[in-house]
């Protein structure tokens, strides 16, 4: 029977140093790669393939408007929503991003990435920073806890003024109208949050309408990275 040894603590710090220089290459390589791209809407959604017909259609449609306006569309690269909406980026002729994240389920690149733009991952929070630092607007489909930590970190970011606002759209009222009702009946009314921390949040039911929360967000502000 193999023995495995275990490692020093000295031996763990020693490994922890190293990957700074992996981490580093992360920032920087999606430093260089989106910032040349232009402006950007992140769209958010499961990967799963129980995923509604009716939500890949919207994602698809989304995107495609939003590319044909001008916007680049950034997903986490993988299947499901993140698949459909890379398919509308390029149908809308626009720049289709994949930020890929290494797992070991789910998650595999889709075909609708541009070949330029499919960055890997494999640090969950550096990925993040690259979703919000390059967008200017997500759109959050139905999905699982990976849609729910994007959503919340952006929120965040927003409501302690780290990043300027920018839309938060929550696509689909049937599948978001629990969650805004546990934020307002519980978070809102036990003061855990500021009353107006909900008018973060949109609800949209129609890709139209999303498009137009983006669109009417942008008349009198101007494009920008965030921090």
């Amino acid at each position: 029977m193999k023995i495995h040894s275990r490692k020093t603590w000295t031996e763990i710090k020693s490994e922890d140093s190293w990957a700074l220089f992996k981490i580093m290459a992360e920032f920087v390589q999606g430093y260089e790669s989106l910032s040349r791209i232009g402006p950007c809407i992140s769209i958010f959604g499961s990967a799963r393939d129980s995923t509604e017909q009716r939500y890949l259609d919207a994602a698809t449609e989304i995107a495609r408007q939003l590319t044909s306006k001008g916007f680049g569309i950034i997903t986490g690269g993988g299947p499901g929503i993140m698949e459909a909406a890379n398919k509308g980026a390029q149908l809308g002729k626009g720049p289709s991003v994949g930020l890929n994240i290494d797992l070991p389920f789910e998650q595999s690149s889709n075909p609708y990435i541009d070949h330029d733009k499919n960055l890997d991952f494999d640090y969950f929070f550096a990925r993040k920073v690259m979703f919000v630092k390059y967008s200017q607007a997500f759109v959050v489909m139905p999905g699982g806890f990976g849609t729910l930590d994007e959503l919340f970190e952006a929120i965040t970011l927003v409501q302690t003024k780290k990043i300027d606002q920018f839309p938060i759209i929550l696509f689909g009222s049937d599948f978001w109208d629990g969650l805004k009702q546990w934020i307002e009946n519980t978070l809102k009314a036990t003061g855990k949050i500021s009353p107006n921390d909900t008018d973060l949040i949109h609800i949209a039911n129609s890709e139209n309408e999303v498009v137009s929360i983006i669109e009417d967000f942008y008349k009198t502000k101007g494009f920008t990275t965030n921090f």
